[in-house]
């Protein structure tokens, strides 16, 4: 997928996430995606939910440096899904989120940000 993510502030440590874009299947057809998330400020990471009313847990990231870099580690259990996430946040500016889905469903997805040009 190839797209725009953008993060607005929602109230006191919240940011509404929505990601938008065009996803290219095997056979070259493309689609329209979006996915949404509410990210939530703690004492030692962040908190992110699904968008929805009332927002719902999707997991907890507790973040450590390495080097130069944040990173932290989610789980999320889904019926027969088990979701490990990884994210890294990186001193230049740009992140990087990996979700590893096992059970029913099994893939790997890495998602990488880089600033938009103004």
């Amino acid at each position: 997928m190839t797209g725009t993510a953008t993060f607005i502030p929602h109230s006191a440590g919240r940011l509404d996430y929505r990601e938008q874009g065009q996803f290219r299947l095997p056979d070259g057809r493309t689609l329209d995606a979006e996915r949404r998330y509410i990210f939530e400020e703690t004492e030692s990471g962040f908190t992110v939910f699904f968008a929805e009313t009332p927002p719902r847990l999707f997991h907890r990231i507790e973040l450590e440096r390495i080097g130069q870099t944040l990173a932290g580690n989610g789980t999320h259990v889904c019926r027969d899904d088990h979701y490990a996430s990884r994210y890294e946040f990186h001193a230049e500016g740009s992140f990087v989120i990996v979700h590893a889905v096992s059970g029913r469903k099994a893939y790997a997805m890495e998602t990488r940000y880089v600033r938009a040009s103004i």
